[in-house]
């Protein structure tokens, strides 16, 4: 025991100090590692049958069942929010709750602690999942939920931060392993993303608006959407790696030094990365070219950690034949090399201008979602149902029947969407021998509904294997009884009997003292943050104005906000890159001054509709009326679902003056007292649409939504389009 401990990183103590240490009786709690268990299985469940359900929605319009709660834009972050946050969310509890214990040598901090964790992490879930399908958004990609909600996740993280912790600081083990190393990490990144990314100024009960706009919206968005996946699905799951796959094996980590270089150089390295996903953007080109280099850097520290993986299993490869733990984890760290390779590659300038916007980037998040998160999460489940109620696994080949199931289901997932996203590249840049685009957008969408059906099989050949991991761990559970509190021994911590020598190595100065752990880590990460972030708030020339960009008018904000509600962005960009097609297609490219009242900024990161950059203007107000209506009367083949109660539902003028405070409070410049009178400028606008469409033959009132969609429709690149009129003008 002491040698494994030794290669791992551990610290040996002569025998004569061990018999002077009275040895100490003590129980861990598994109860709450159950808990999170069960919320990770049940969650799980959910949140891939609402990805499913997304999946047919896409080539089915009539699985959007005709109600604004249940259509593609407000399924679709349901869906995401359950995998991240609930699924993979509650898997890191569980883990970590199970190995904390042991690698500390204690029980946590507190066992109430625990159970409010447990409780308040359930409740942020399904309040989560109920705003969203209300419509209540921030209408930021991963950061979706609104402040109330925001305010409790902050809560709840601080007092799973406290747990954890204080069971760090009660721990009778002295050096700190690696794998605790990534849950502090995880822990302070979190922190310290949620909480800038979440600065937003509310106007009701369960609306904002995001505190920045545009340009630095955006950055500070995907400085958080991209660390998001880096610190809540990378991370922590490294540190369950770290301890559940040499735990599998039976086997010590392959090399000790090998993990600081990765853990120190990932989390470093990873917050630079999150401009990649704004390449070719309005995005100051300094911000873009950091988020290159240090994209393409990442490959090392992540490839370090895969390889620590799998060489852990020298010697034991004949052990990966029959056990099905194993087997989910080879495949997990597997994919997490493939992902961690292909997201390094997809950062650089020449693919991304391929890969941007099409389904190529849906394949590289699922491989990642459900090769490396997803097995990993059964993997470990495998292993810790049956240890905590002291039984064993109901049936293996059930679970390796599960294993070949999911990988076929992964395979039949992400090999259509590479091909449909090759094939939407290829498409969009296609021009004739004249000069002419050769495609119309919605020829590009049908010509790929067949690789959607194909993604939907795969998802639901996935599913099924979870489905039959449930029932396998089911009959687990029935075969054995819960050890809720588990006896366990260790001699208490005498950090002054601990010997000098463990100090000779420079890291085992820092594993001993987990706050200077916290510390050292914050202090990695927020060095990329403040040099990407602060500049572009700082220094004007980042973000040049143009003159002819006014405010939006109290009818057009009140559009954007139903715009943003039911989650339009999820499928329309609203950013025309520097590319010829792009520009024929859609229009001149973006300019970062065009965005600057833009709370939050809509920029997009998937087309599953045409861009709405320079829309305004382009169809009479009947068209958009029309197309919400019923999207195959004005574009057949369409697979847009219909919006047709925004024909009857009523506006809230109500909040049209609160709208209008806050967005002063954000700087934009409307009049002072402008709030008082904003309705009478709305009803103004909103007349004139409507006279504008019964012109057309369409009768409706004022102050229905579609009346407020259409104007913010109408208003998209108008003002850019008369800086260019008065360009041309003598």
């Amino acid at each position: 025991m002491l040698e494994q401990k030794d290669k791992m990183g551990g610290i040996s103590v002569p025998h004569e100090v061990q018999e002077k240490l009275a040895v100490e009786r003590f129980y861990y709690d598994n109860k709450i590692v159950k808990m999170f268990a069960y919320a990770t299985i049940f969650w799980g469940a959910i949140g891939m049958l609402a990805g499913l359900l997304a999946a047919i929605q896409l080539y089915l319009p009539g699985a959007n069942f005709d109600t604004a709660e249940t259509t593609f834009g407000r399924v679709r972050p349901v869906h995401t929010n359950a995998v991240i946050f609930a699924f993979v969310g509650n898997g890191i509890f569980m883990g970590v709750y199970y190995s904390l214990q042991r690698l500390c040598k204690a029980r946590m901090f507190s066992d109430k602690l625990s159970k409010v964790h447990f409780w308040g992490w359930q409740l942020i879930i399904v309040a989560g999942a109920v705003t969203l399908l209300a419509g209540y958004t921030t209408g930021k990609e991963y950061a979706e939920l609104e402040w109330p909600i925001d305010i409790l996740i902050t809560i709840v993280w601080v007092l799973f931060g406290i747990n954890m912790f204080g069971t760090i600081l009660k721990r009778r083990e002295s050096h700190l392993y690696v794998a605790i190393w990534f849950y502090i990490a995880t822990w302070v990144t979190v922190a310290m993303l949620h909480i800038v990314n979440s600065f937003e100024i509310p106007f009701s009960a369960f609306k904002s608006y995001s505190w920045y706009a545009g340009v630095q919206d955006a950055l500070v968005q995907w400085w958080y959407g991209h660390n998001a996946v880096a610190f809540f699905l990378t991370t922590p799951y490294l540190g369950l790696m770290y301890y559940f796959l040499p735990k599998a094996a039976n086997r010590p980590v392959y090399s000790y030094r090998l993990s600081i270089i990765h853990f120190w150089a990932l989390i470093f390295i990873y917050i630079w990365a999150g401009p990649h996903h704004l390449l070719y953007t309005a995005l100051p080109d300094w911000a873009q070219s950091l988020g290159v280099v240090f994209s393409v850097m990442l490959i090392a520290p992540s490839w370090g950690g895969m390889l620590n993986g799998l060489f852990t299993l020298r010697g034991a490869w004949d052990k990966v034949r029959e056990d099905p733990v194993l087997k989910f984890m080879v495949v997990a760290v597997t994919c997490y090399g493939m992902a961690t390779f292909e997201g390094p590659m997809l950062s650089l300038k020449s693919v991304n201008a391929i890969s941007h916007f099409t389904d190529w980037t849906i394949a590289h998040v699922h491989v990642g979602a459900l090769g490396w998160n997803g097995f990993l999460t059964f993997g470990v489940l495998y292993w810790i149902i049956p240890k905590i109620f002291n039984t064993t696994l109901y049936s293996r080949k059930l679970a390796n029947t599960h294993f070949w199931i999911g990988t076929i289901g992964i395979v039949l997932y992400v090999v259509p969407m590479y091909w449909a996203g090759f094939t939407q590249a290829t498409m969009w840049k296609s021009f004739t021998e004249e000069g002419t685009l050769t495609y119309q957008f919605l020829e590009t969408v049908t010509h790929i509904e067949s690789m959607y059906v194909l993604r939907s099989i795969g998802g639901t050949v996935f599913i099924s294997g979870v489905f039959l991991m449930v029932y396998n761990l089911f009959k687990t559970v029935k075969s054995g009884n819960l050890v809720a509190n588990e006896a366990a021994e260790a001699a208490p911590l005498a950090r002054h009997q601990i010997i000098a020598h463990s100090d000779k190595h420079w890291h085992r100065w820092i594993e001993r003292r987990p706050v200077q752990m916290l510390v050292f880590s914050l202090i990695a990460v927020a060095i990329g943050g403040v040099l990407e972030i602060v500049p572009t708030f700082l220094i004007k020339s980042n973000v040049p104005t143009i003159a002819s960009v006014k405010p939006y008018t109290p009818l057009e904000l009140q559009g954007r906000d139903i715009y943003v509600a039911n989650g339009c962005y999820t499928c329309h960009s609203q950013m025309i890159r520097p590319f010829r097609d792009e520009v024929a297609r859609y229009g001149e490219y973006s300019k970062a001054g065009e965005f600057i009242y833009d709370h939050p900024f809509q920029w997009g990161s998937k087309r599953t509709g045409p861009d709405l950059a320079r829309v305004g203007g382009k169809y009479p107000d009947s068209w958009h009326y029309n197309h919400m209506m019923d999207p195959r009367i004005m574009s057949p083949g369409s697979i847009m679902p219909p919006y047709a109660w925004m024909l009857d539902k009523q506006l809230d003028t109500s909040s049209t003056g609160a709208r209008i405070r806050a967005m002063q409070k954000l700087g934009v410049p409307y009049p002072e007292g402008y709030d008082k009178i904003a309705n009478q400028d709305l009803m103004k606008q909103a007349n004139e649409i409507k006279a504008n469409l019964k012109k057309d033959k369409i009768e409706t009132s004022s102050t229905t939504e579609i009346v407020a969609l259409i104007a913010y429709l109408q208003r998209l690149g108008v003002d850019i389009k008369k800086t260019d009129d008065a360009a041309v003008l003598p």
